[in-house]
């Protein structure tokens, strides 16, 4: 069960989310601090405790605006531990999703609270830390480590790489799964990877348009470019993955190659411009 410590500035609102947590059962211990100073005191108490300490604390329910240094400041110090509790941001603002997950936020849940949302984000948490737990205290097979053997070190938290899945569905080997998991508004829809025109790098971020609109998810567009090339998507410029089928129009004026997909006009960079054209010939053949 969880050990978490809720931090707002707000008495009312940290109440109210202390309140939902306690409520859940998966919850085992929730805790309150009104400021940054107050929480960053308990946390380091229970880091010295080591994770089944008695201060121990799983996850921080974090406001990002609070008096002194705010949400993100504290998840930026605590990025500096080895082992630090797993974050999810608890705000009335959109605007700092990006950096939130930059940050390696499990979750971003905003305000006023819904018991449903503030579950899921409960959820993944849970999820999380039983694995971690079970990486601990399961011993290493026949005496080989098990990231060793995988060719790679285990990671130091479990919200290190909290992106989700990347691609779900079931699949042959060698085969790219059929659907990723997109969020909106607090609510996890499947999007088929056939329904994708195009994918818009953004950062570490990339935008997937569909002819329905766009999601954004926490995966580089380099990932995507390497697990999806058996379904048909192409690199055209650093910043665009295409699906061959989906372009409509190849344009070569002046020198610049472009592309068109549905009413989006795309830019070839002149390093893909040749393969494309070959890809695009070929796919017409066959």
């Amino acid at each position: 069960m969880l050990r978490v410590l809720a931090v707002d500035d707000e008495k009312p609102a940290l109440g109210e989310l202390l309140y939902l947590l306690r409520s859940d059962p998966r919850v085992r211990s929730a805790d309150g601090a009104t400021d940054a100073t107050e929480a960053l005191r308990r946390i380091s108490r229970a880091l010295d405790g080591g994770p089944d300490g008695e201060d121990g604390i799983d996850v921080v329910f974090l406001d990002i605006h609070m008096a002194g240094l705010t949400g993100l400041d504290v998840a930026r110090l605590l990025a500096e531990f080895t082992r630090p509790p797993l974050i999810v941001f608890v705000t009335a603002h959109e605007g700092f999703a990006v950096q939130a997950f930059d940050l390696k936020a499990v979750d971003y849940v905003l305000k006023p609270v819904r018991r449903e949302r503030l579950a899921e984000a409960v959820r993944r948490v849970s999820d999380l830390t039983a694995a971690a737990r079970g990486v601990r205290q399961s011993p290493p097979a026949n005496g080989v480590d098990a990231g060793a053997a995988g060719g790679g070190a285990a990671p130091d938290r479990p919200g290190s790489a909290a992106t989700g899945p990347l691609v779900t569905g079931s699949t042959a080997p060698g085969t790219a799964p059929e659907q990723i998991p997109v969020e909106l508004g607090g609510v996890t829809r499947f999007v088929p990877i056939d329904e994708i025109a195009y994918v818009e790098a953004q950062g570490d971020y990339a935008r997937l348009h569909t002819a329905e609109g766009s999601h954004l998810v926490r995966i580089p567009l380099s990932t995507l470019e390497e697990r999806w090339a058996s379904r048909g998507f192409v690199r055209i410029h650093r910043s665009h993955l295409v699906a061959l089928g989906r372009i409509d129009e190849l344009r070569l004026d002046a020198g610049a190659t472009t592309v068109r997909v549905g009413t989006a006009e795309l830019a070839v960079s002149r390093r893909h411009a040749r393969q494309l054209r070959d890809l695009l010939m070929r796919h017409a053949r066959g």
